[in-house]
């Protein structure tokens, strides 16, 4: 066998910590929980899209850069420029015009940001009491960020302006109890209901 032949083998073997977690305790308690036989049936995390909102892009394009390269830093995939679809004069915006930049993780990235930001960008932020349960009607999660500054891949002096962020949790759940379960199993930090 040669080198380049166990390189290939040790990076397909590779999976992330929270990936083998899902395979190994997360999909048997579902499967348990649900009352259903097949794997299959059992909701799994699907995707995990990531946008920023940059409003400071229609005077200066330099704050779309930052945030661009903020993002692909957060995610490690490189991030799209999104644009507006239509024109809003209120908002002073014209169709075309640069409106924020998104990410798309799926695999082994999904698995890979997921844990990163359980484990180390939740617990720095301020006055941190866990998520709401925001699911939108099919078990998708969406959450809401403040600052992109949890994340410690972000260099404060190179990226001056704190950003917002929405990141949304696409399960192949078909309600939100589902949903819900599937993140409290992976992790995910919710606030304590009051009994």
């Amino acid at each position: 066998m040669t080198k380049e032949t166990k390189k290939t083998t040790a990076a397909s073997d590779y999976q992330p910590t929270l990936q083998k977690l899902y395979k190994e305790k997360v999909l048997p308690a579902l499967l348990k929980d649900m009352g259903v036989k097949s794997p299959m049936a059992a909701p799994k995390l699907e995707k995990i899209v990531i946008n920023i909102g940059v409003k400071e892009a229609r005077e200066d394009i330099k704050a779309l850069d930052i945030a661009r390269e903020d993002l692909t830093a957060i995610a490690g995939q490189a991030s799209q420029v999104r644009r507006a679809k239509k024109s809003i004069s209120n908002f002073k915006l014209r169709e075309g015009m640069p409106i924020g930049v998104r990410v798309t993780l799926r695999g082994a990235r999904m698995y890979e940001f997921m844990e990163r930001f359980i484990n180390i960008a939740c617990p720095r932020i301020r006055d941190f009491q866990g998520f709401a349960e925001s699911f939108d009607g099919r078990g998708n999660l969406n959450l809401g960020i403040k600052e992109h500054y949890i994340f410690p891949e972000i260099d404060v002096e190179k990226s001056p302006k704190a950003h917002g962020m929405n990141i949304t949790f696409v399960t192949t759940a078909k309600n939100d109890n589902d949903g819900r379960l599937l993140m409290q199993y992976l992790g995910m930090p919710f606030k304590k209901s009051a009994k």
